[in-house]
């Protein structure tokens, strides 16, 4: 039975009346209260919402422990499969723990992340993961430490995936790191001279890696100048659009590019064979993050692996661990060179 003699969802009034018992008791018997229930009662209400089929209330759960059952992912765009990667980890490990997992997302926008966090701290969820770049913008980062500081005084658990910019757990990706040991590989390959496709640069993911391959030419005596850097939406399109511009500018001084993301290396070297160009044997092309895409392009894309799923899992075992709320992991990637660089020289 899943109604009650009237046609309507059974409520915990009903089961409490079926039960013999007050509603204080069935309430929290159904909703995990810490407070203890006499088991032959608990037992009673427990037979009794099974009996008519109640479902309990996930809004008065969350009241009554002071959080529910529910994580909460936020992530830059699922469809992007670095992201869908990370939320494969997490919601697998929230699964065994129990947890019921809902995905915002915030197309990359500062202010939308900030509105989804604000709309979760009325839910009051168990765990938070906001996985993404941050922002180069201090007064929204201060109110949205506001709003993920008031979630975990509700009881929650607040996890970055991210740059270590606020002052929550992190799961941080050595960015700058990976983009200077990828920087070092092209050189021992035997490239000298190179342009850049990457995010707008108050995108600090696009910024540290562009920062750490700059660094790793340096070691070599060579730089990448600033015409040669080419700033487009942190997507496929956008590297589609990077690669146009950087075409119309000329590539006659440049022997491989580096794209701060794999989706856009692929959107550029889309461009590119529309354009006549040869990968690799005119250009050469990099990558970064090694998702499953990077393996199955025509050539292969020399890349960065980045563990993905392992961050995702990451970010779940810190929001489970004791931590003082400013514990940091570090995530490090593994330079992966295949085909779309060949060895010049």
């Amino acid at each position: 039975m899943n109604e009650t003699i009237h046609g309507m969802p059974p409520t915990l009034h009903d089961v409490a009346r079926e039960a013999g018992v007050s509603l204080a008791t069935a309430s929290r018997s159904l909703n995990g209260s810490t407070r203890k229930v006499n088991e032959t009662y608990r037992a009673r209400v427990l037979e009794a919402a099974e009996r008519l089929g109640y479902v309990a209330n996930l809004s008065a759960q969350s009241i009554a422990k002071g959080t529910s059952s529910t994580l909460a992912l936020i992530v830059s765009d699922i469809a992007d499969p670095y992201f869908s990667s990370i939320a494969s980890g997490v919601v697998r490990d929230a699964e065994q723990l129990g947890l019921v997992s809902t995905i915002g997302i915030t197309q990359r926008d500062a202010k939308r992340e900030l509105d989804i966090v604000r709309t979760l701290r009325g839910q009051r969820p168990r765990v938070v993961i906001v996985a993404g770049s941050r922002f180069v913008d201090a007064e929204l980062d201060e109110q949205l430490t506001r709003e993920l500081e008031a979630i975990r005084n509700l009881g929650g658990r607040v996890v970055m995936v991210s740059q270590r910019s606020l002052p929550f757990d992190t799961v941080q990706i050595d960015n700058h790191g990976g983009a200077r040991d990828l920087a070092l590989a092209l050189v021992e390959r035997g490239y000298r001279s190179f342009a850049a496709l990457t995010g707008v640069s108050s995108l600090m993911t696009a910024r540290d890696r562009l920062a750490g391959f700059r660094a790793g030419l340096a070691e070599h005596g060579l730089e990448l100048a600033e015409e040669r850097v080419f700033e487009s939406d942190f997507t496929r399109d956008g590297g589609y659009d990077a690669g146009g511009r950087m075409l119309e500018r000329g590539i006659d001084d440049i022997d491989c590019v580096f794209a701060v993301n794999d989706v856009m290396a692929v959107g550029a070297m889309s461009r590119l064979r529309e354009e006549g160009v040869d990968v690799p044997g005119r250009l050469a092309i990099a990558g970064f993050d090694d998702i499953a895409t990077a393996r199955d392009v025509t050539p292969a894309l020399t890349t960065v692996r980045l563990p993905l799923e392992q961050v995702g899992a990451a970010a779940i075992e810190l929001a489970t661990a004791e931590t003082d709320g400013h514990a940091i992991v570090t995530i490090s990637g593994e330079v992966v060179v295949r085909e779309s660089t060949p060895q010049r020289g």
